[in-house]
């Protein structure tokens, strides 16, 4: 998959290019709406859990890393735990709230658990693989590619046009392609409806 200049553990959900060209996982950041938290990955080394390949050595998972603006504006630690990631995410996001989302695999969108929902102390409130998401015939109709199984076709910005995530924010919608199978989830919490296809919109 191109990068199109993001950096790689960071691609966005909408450069889904059907391919298998990946670069490798980099050291990313993301920062809440109000700047308040600040969440860095770190890409972990396990491939033997990675789809495609078996046999690789096995080592640490994806780390995550909570940070917190104090009243100097400096950011201090918090706390570090271990993402459900192999490697990395293909992407997350933090809220006000500190919660953290993190969305697909890299090297592997589609495979595992596709979508994690952490809350501010860093434990896993929901957690989501295909099969929680879709029925078999379902997933049949995505497309696939070596290393990944396309499910989505990215994220929309909330129903009056703004982007993604800003403040007070608290859902937003993956267009699947699949006929009343737009998920809007709820970013506090990691619930979710499903909605008829048009509902999320073009991204």
């Amino acid at each position: 998959m191109k990068s199109g200049g993001l950096p790689a553990a960071c691609l966005l959900l909408s450069l889904a290019l059907y391919a298998d060209d990946w670069p490798g996982p980099q050291v990313c950041e993301r920062f809440s709406p109000s700047r308040q938290f600040m969440v860095r990955v770190v890409p972990g080394s396990n491939w033997g859990e990675t789809f495609g390949f078996k046999g690789a050595a096995k080592g640490p998972f994806a780390k995550a890393e909570w940070y917190r603006q104090d009243q100097s504006r400096s950011y201090v630690f918090l706390r570090e735990i271990s993402l459900v990631n192999p490697v990395a995410p293909v992407e997350f996001f933090v809220m006000d709230s500190g919660h953290l989302i993190t969305f697909d695999n890299w090297h592997n969108v589609g495979y595992g658990k596709v979508a994690v929902f952490y809350g501010a102390d860093g434990a896993v409130m929901r957690s989501y693989a295909l099969v929680d998401l879709f029925t078999p015939h379902e997933m049949s109709q995505f497309t696939k590619s070596e290393s990944s199984i396309w499910w989505h076709k990215g994220m929309t910005p909330p129903r009056d046009g703004q982007q993604l995530l800003l403040k007070g924010q608290k859902n937003f919608c993956i267009t699947t392609g699949i006929k009343d199978r737009d998920i809007d989830f709820e970013l506090d919490t990691g619930r979710y409806v499903f909605r008829k296809a048009g509902y999320c919109g073009p991204y």
